[in-house]
């Protein structure tokens, strides 16, 4: 095929308005170590939703091209081009990526963490006014730039799980590894988005006890419970009501770990009253600068271990790959996700999810 020199893209360019749909460029030539790849799915994350709304926002970012989770062909590679597990990348190739790191920093050299990177690069930051302009997910091509971390994908995991994994199950997965095993613990998950249910599902499959999700509207704490929760607490109940619900749930003792995928000021301080003495902690989804303060005077009565966990690297991208392939019929991955729309209907999408109207969004831009 003739290797394209633009692509359709479902641009930013104004928190809260509607993408605006339009050619932009492409790089003239890949690099070594690059590739083009034909978009065949991009799933829409929280974060996704939170920039396009303005929550997450900086000076210098627009316009933009958002989706950070996503799948497609190869079409076009540079020299040397290979996976994170040394595999080479070749033209018709199915592949996934994320974030590229320097390999060069204090973060990646010392501390060894991708996570750490001081130049760790987002396709979904990159302006696309500015080469190499597509790197992200809402385009029918993206150039995946040479330190991306990039997978070459296994045939039987479809394409949504698989851009998933890019992000949210990755992210989930990170989260879980500081705490051990959960074999007969009790796990309260705040938050019923697309990462709490999932981290739900991976509380259910690894022994927990009882999964408790914490989250809102209804609809979505019903698909925690297919999802493996045990039991469910509605946030409308109100910050005290949710603790005393727990504490029931759990015969008075409280959560041997509680894990905040939400992002609620209030959610740092309800963690604390809902843990076990002796009990984890793990803050994942509280991004914002806007928090209440945590109640120290209680983590240390209680011994509490608070972890923040960040993302996720190119190890747990493969590790929540491998989990989807052990557990694809533990779960009924599919009803995570929407129905697939092109390009045109991204917007409408990204609004359905801030009204919290659907878990995961699933664009193709190969559709209409």
């Amino acid at each position: 095929m003739t290797v394209p020199t633009s692509t359709r893209a479902a641009v930013l360019t104004e928190h809260g308005k509607p993408l605006h749909l339009t050619e932009i460029p492409l790089p003239a030539e890949v690099e070594p170590g690059a590739a083009l790849v034909h978009v065949s799915c991009a799933t829409l994350c929280g974060t996704d939703v939170e920039i396009w709304s303005g929550k997450m926002s900086f000076p210098g970012m627009l316009p933009m091209v958002l989706g950070h989770e996503m799948v497609g062909e190869v079409v076009a590679v540079g020299a040397d081009t290979r996976d994170a597990l040394g595999r080479d990348i070749e033209v018709g190739a199915r592949i996934g990526w994320s974030e590229s790191t320097c390999g060069e920093c204090y973060g990646c050299v010392v501390l060894r963490e991708p996570v750490a990177c001081s130049r760790r690069g987002y396709g979904f930051l990159q302006r696309s006014d500015v080469h190499p302009f597509a790197t992200a997910g809402l385009c029918e091509y993206a150039y995946v730039v040479p330190r991306a971390a990039k997978l070459l994908l296994p045939d039987e995991i479809p394409d949504n799980w698989a851009a998933m994994a890019g992000c949210a199950a990755k992210t989930v997965l990170r989260a879980f590894s500081y705490v051990g095993g959960l074999t007969g613990k009790r796990v309260v998950v705040q938050g019923s988005g697309a990462l709490g249910v999932f981290a739900t599902a991976v509380a259910h499959l690894s022994g927990a006890a009882k999964v408790i999700t914490v989250g809102s509207p209804a609809s979505r704490l019903t698909l925690a419970g297919e999802f493996g929760a045990d039991a469910t607490v509605d946030i409308a109940e109100g910050s005290e009501r949710i603790v005393e619900r727990v504490t029931e749930l759990t015969g008075g003792r409280g959560a041997d770990l509680v894990m905040d995928f939400a992002g609620a000021p209030s959610v740092g301080r309800e963690a604390v009253a809902m843990a076990a003495q002796r009990g984890h902690v793990v803050i994942v989804g509280s991004t914002g600068p806007n928090s209440e303060p945590l109640p120290l005077g209680a983590v240390m009565g209680k011994e509490l271990t608070v972890h923040g966990s960040l993302n996720g690297d190119i190890s747990d991208y493969h590790k929540a790959i491998e989990f989807f392939s052990a557990f694809a019929d533990r779960m009924p991955w599919n009803d995570l996700f929407g129905t697939p729309v092109g390009l045109s209907a991204a917007s409408e999408r990204i609004e359905a999810m801030h009204r919290l109207d659907e878990v995961k969004a699933v664009v193709d831009p190969r559709l209409p």
